[in-house]
C-alpha cells in the first residue's frame, strides 16, 4: 500500500476520532445525564448516558478487561491495515472506521472509565450509542462484505 494511501486511511480514522469527541464534548458541556433532545422527530434523539460496559452495559464496570481489549484491537487492526498483504479500498476503509472508533471509545475510558453515549434511534427500541460505536459497526460490515463476497476475487 503507499504511503498516500496509508495516509487516508489514517485520515479516516482521525476523523472519527474528532467527531466522535466533539460530538461527546458537546453533550457533556450542554446536557445532564439522562436529559433528551429530538434531533430529527421520530428518528433521531440525543441523551446523554455514561456507559461504563460494552454493548448493552455487558461487563459493566470490568475496566482492566476493556483496556486489554482495545489495545489488542488497536494492534491486530493496525497490523492488518498496514499489511501489505489486505490490499483491498473497501476492507481497508472499514478496518479505519474500527480502527477510530475504537480509540474514540478508548479515549473516553481511559479519561473517565465510562463511555459517553448520546444517539437515541426514536424509531426502533435500540441501545444509546455514539459515533465511535457507529464507526466500528459500518466498518465491520465492510469488512465482512470484502470477506464474504470480494477475498475470493482478489
Amino acid at each position: 500500500m503507499s504511503k498516500a494511501k496509508q495516509a487516508l486511511y489514517l485520515i479516516i480514522s482521525l476523523l472519527v476520532i474528532i467527531a466522535d469527541q466533539l460530538l461527546k464534548n458537546y453533550i457533556v458541556t450542554n446536557f445532564k445525564i439522562g436529559d433528551e433532545k429530538t434531533i430529527i422527530p421520530g428518528v433521531l434523539s440525543f441523551t446523554y448516558l455514561q456507559n461504563d460496559g460494552a454493548a448493552w452495559n455487558i461487563f459493566s464496570g470490568q475496566m482492566i478487561l476493556f483496556y486489554l481489549i482495545s489495545i489488542a484491537a488497536i494492534a491486530v487492526v493496525i497490523y492488518c491495515l498496514f499489511n501489505p498483504k489486505y490490499k483491498n479500498g473497501l476492507f481497508d476503509t472499514g478496518l479505519a472506521l474500527v480502527l477510530g472508533g475504537i480509540i474514540g471509545n478508548f479515549i473516553d475510558r481511559l479519561h473517565l472509565k465510562y463511555v459517553i453515549d448520546m444517539l437515541q434511534l426514536d424509531f426502533i427500541q435500540f441501545n444509546i450509542f455514539n459515533i465511535a460505536d457507529s464507526a466500528i459497526t459500518v466498518g465491520i460490515i465492510l469488512v465482512f462484505i470484502y470477506l464474504i463476497f470480494i477475498s475470493e476475487k482478489d
